[in-house]
């Protein structure tokens, strides 16, 4: 399988689109109106494009999705455009063949004042259309008009005659769609495997995908065992949710008071995860319990090895929560402002629970067709009036569970 670079933009503002129409048409790439009648598909897909430019969680979402479309149509080229960081999940997954990167981070600032800075887009844009796909599936929500702006200029510059899509109303380019009802009417999970359905896939296998090889999960057991886990069971804790929304973490004094009472009712020691920003030296600054800090010493991957391994996963709404469901890990799950209706750990074959208090004005991030208030409120009563023994007795009824 291989990796390759393919451009876009990541420039904000509705001039996005305008500008992508200028570069699409005078590059001649591009030549027909979003508005123009559209065909349907009638034969097998041979090459085909998945574009899902968004986070790492939001990539093991879609895995289910690519894995039925595998299966169904196994001669067929199977390409998926992704952000940078989230590439390493489909590498040597055997769901693509190859990883398109989307370099956003070249076309920041791209603005009608400086045209020369098109060139390198318009190249880029003209190199998807040289791949000859005839499918994309486009495994995103329709929400904003940025979003919109930039999910249609990617289409169009990809150049296939069939476009699978959720429609708010909005996919008026989209050749097949299916109805998007709005965040948390189906689990995201649902929603791309009715994309790969439209298309005629059959899913068998309903797990998200694992991406971690024996290299390392053996890298995996040697921190563990040099740090005092090899043979003894544990829980992992993330304090963090990731860069995106900040507000979806639950306090870190709360976390230290859950991690202690893990070990003194059930001797489990906590091994805490994450990145620098994390919250992570917070949760070890206010003690409680043996707490063995395991943050920034491992890749992505190998924190699936390390997961794999754990009785049991504590955390947010983040990509470490899905990569624990993906490793099969019992999860419990804390959510605040963020919709679990939508993002709740996809466990088909494990056991999960979602912990959140059941107040009228949550969730209020991502709620119908509006992306709504992504740092939620400022008292963010949700998780401040979240307890340590709501958050526990979840803990031991999966530990019991299991």
């Amino acid at each position: 399988m291989k990796r390759t670079l393919a451009g876009a933009s990541a420039c904000a503002g509705y001039g996005f689109g305008i500008m992508i129409a200028s570069i699409l048409q005078t590059s001649g790439i591009c030549r027909i109106a979003a508005s123009s009648p559209v065909s349907f598909f009638l034969m097998s897909p041979s090459r085909i494009l998945a574009i899902k430019l968004a986070d790492l969680g939001d990539v093991l979402n879609i895995t289910p999705a690519l894995r039925a479309l595998r299966l169904t149509f196994p001669d067929a080229k199977i390409d998926a455009l992704v952000n940078p960081h989230t590439a390493m999940i489909l590498e040597g997954s055997g769901l693509v063949d190859e990883v398109v990167i989307f370099p956003k981070t070249q076309f920041e600032g791209v603005t009608a004042l400086k045209p020369t800075a098109w060139r390198p887009l318009a190249r880029s844009m003209r190199s998807l259309r040289a791949r000859k796909y005839d499918t994309v599936v486009n495994f995103h929500h329709l929400t904003t008009r940025m979003g919109r702006a930039k999910q249609w200029a990617l289409v169009k510059a990809a150049g296939a005659e069939t476009v699978v899509g959720l429609d708010n109303g909005h996919g008026r380019w989209l050749t097949l769609s299916v109805a998007d009802d709005g965040f948390g009417a189906m689990r995201e999970v649902e929603y791309w495997l009715a994309l790969a359905k439209r298309l005629g896939a059959v899913a068998t296998d309903l797990s998200l995908h694992l991406p971690l090889n024996e290299a390392e999960q053996a890298r995996a057991d040697a921190l563990l065992a040099e740090s005092g886990l090899g043979d003894q069971p544990f829980i992992v804790i993330h304090p963090g949710s990731g860069g995106f929304s900040l507000a979806r973490r639950w306090e870190p004094e709360k976390f230290a008071a859950l991690a202690a009472a893990l070990y003194r009712r059930h001797n489990l020691p906590a091994a805490l995860v994450g990145s620098p920003g994390d919250d992570v030296a917070a949760v070890v600054a206010a003690g409680g319990g043996p707490l063995i800090d395991l943050s920034g010493r491992t890749s992505f991957r190998e924190l699936a090895g390390v997961l794999r391994r754990a009785r049991a996963f504590v955390g947010a709404d983040s990509g470490v929560m899905h990569l624990a469901a993906a490793a099969r890990t019992p999860v419990v799950a804390i959510f605040g402002p963020s919709n679990h209706r939508a993002w709740a750990p996809w466990t088909p074959y494990s056991p999960s629970r979602v912990v959140r208090l059941d107040l009228p004005c949550s969730p209020c991030s991502y709620v119908g067709h509006s992306v709504g208030r992504r740092e939620g409120c400022a008292a963010r009563t949700c998780l401040a009036d979240l307890t340590v023994d709501q958050v526990l007795t979840a803990v031991e009824t999966l530990l019991g569970d299991g």
